[in-house]
């Protein structure tokens, strides 16, 4: 028995794997649920169905996902084009920090213009958080995994140092800023419920990217830099060029998505303004395949386990943490099962040394 490369891959091969990837997920978050002293299929039900079951948890999941959504889609962007962006964390961030910035400086201005500069502001703070690691990508040939990686940890902590210093709330002396003048309120999306039109915003750039990926040349240019960069190169496509544009893109949209939190649901800039939302950004985006359809899908599928894990946290009485090892494992799965599917088992019969007839097509197809 051994392991051979597939020359041609079935249909059913990659969605069998994601089942399976599922199945595992949840044996193996089953453990800790039942170490908790909680029942796993209650557990369960309560982490997807539940949140589903009203109208008002479908909003909160709709909410959930949308911080989920900016951060998935622009980490997708970075990776279509072969550039490794894990610092849609520090975008974020810093996004947030530029909006805070416009919105205590200019506290009165109305929403027509309060609004669209508070997303502009968050925009150009991600994009600038996200020009360093890019050049020095393009200029110094320096791995960005390392250095997007360094400047989220900078990010946290230029919000720490702003809230401390400058930024402290004047009335309460908390570590958190002043809150905003009621024209950097983003208006409900839904009236009578928290989502607001950030969601519109972020459902807006994934429909702009799902566009320019698979309807433009530029988007052709882009993925054909991600999966074969030399001969792109050597075909004529400015690989360095796109890949710099994308990386710059991506963290824009991430500080679209500190604009959106900061004003569609603080109101003011605190040190939790980002729950790891660039982190997950990284397995949304993975998980998705770098697809846009499939970045709303896994967004909502994260948001769902949030909303479920503090019902779970309230009624089973296990941690709010499950949720995350839940994504994380989730994550693992998948990544493992859609490795292996490149793989099939190959059982060699005994007396015959060489290799079996109908692995000649797979080898010419490896080759």
């Amino acid at each position: 028995m051994r392991l051979v490369l597939r020359g041609r891959e079935p249909r059913w091969v990659a969605p069998a794997a994601v089942a399976v990837a599922v199945l595992i997920t949840l044996v193996l978050t089953a453990i800790p649920i039942r170490l908790a002293g909680a029942n796993p299929r209650a557990a369960f039900e309560r982490y997807l169905f539940t949140p589903l079951s009203t109208t008002a948890g479908i909003y909160e999941v709709l909410l959930s996902a949308t911080p989920l959504l900016f951060t998935g889609i622009a980490v997708a962007i970075a990776f279509r084009a072969g550039y490794w962006n894990i610092g849609a964390e520090g975008q974020f961030l810093i996004g947030a920090v530029a909006t805070t910035a416009l919105a205590l400086a200019f506290p009165a201005l109305p929403a027509p213009l309060a609004l669209p500069l508070g997303f502009l502001a968050g925009g150009l703070g991600g994009l600038a958080w996200a020009t360093l690691p890019a050049w020095l990508k393009r200029r110094g040939h320096i791995d960005e995994v390392v250095t997007t990686l360094l400047l989220n940890p900078v990010a946290l902590l230029v919000v720490q140092g702003l809230l401390n210093g400058p930024w402290r709330n004047p009335e309460s002396g908390f570590t958190d800023s002043a809150r905003f003048g009621t024209g950097y309120d983003l208006p409900a999306l839904l009236p009578g419920t928290r989502v607001h039109w950030g969601f519109g915003v972020a459902m807006l750039i994934i429909a702009i990217t799902w566009f320019v990926f698979a309807k433009t040349a530029t988007g052709l240019q882009i993925r054909a830099a991600g999966l074969a960069p030399e001969a792109s190169a050597f075909s004529g496509i400015p690989v360095d060029r796109l890949r710099f544009r994308a990386a710059l893109v991506s963290g824009a949209i991430a500080g679209l998505g500190g604009a959106s939190q900061v004003m569609g649901v603080q109101h003011q800039l605190t040190q939790g303004i980002s729950n790891s939302y660039g982190y997950t950004g990284v397995i949304v985006a993975t998980l998705a395949g770098l697809s846009a359809l499939g970045v709303v899908l896994v967004a909502l599928l994260i948001g769902d386990i949030t909303v479920g894990a503090e019902g779970v946290s309230l009624v089973l009485q296990v941690p709010t943490q499950l949720g995350a090892i839940f994504s994380a494992l989730l994550l693992l799965a998948v990544l493992s099962a859609m490795s292996w599917r490149r793989y099939r088992i190959q059982w060699r019969r005994p007396g015959r040394g060489g290799p079996d007839a109908s692995d000649r097509p797979m080898q010419e197809g490896a080759s």
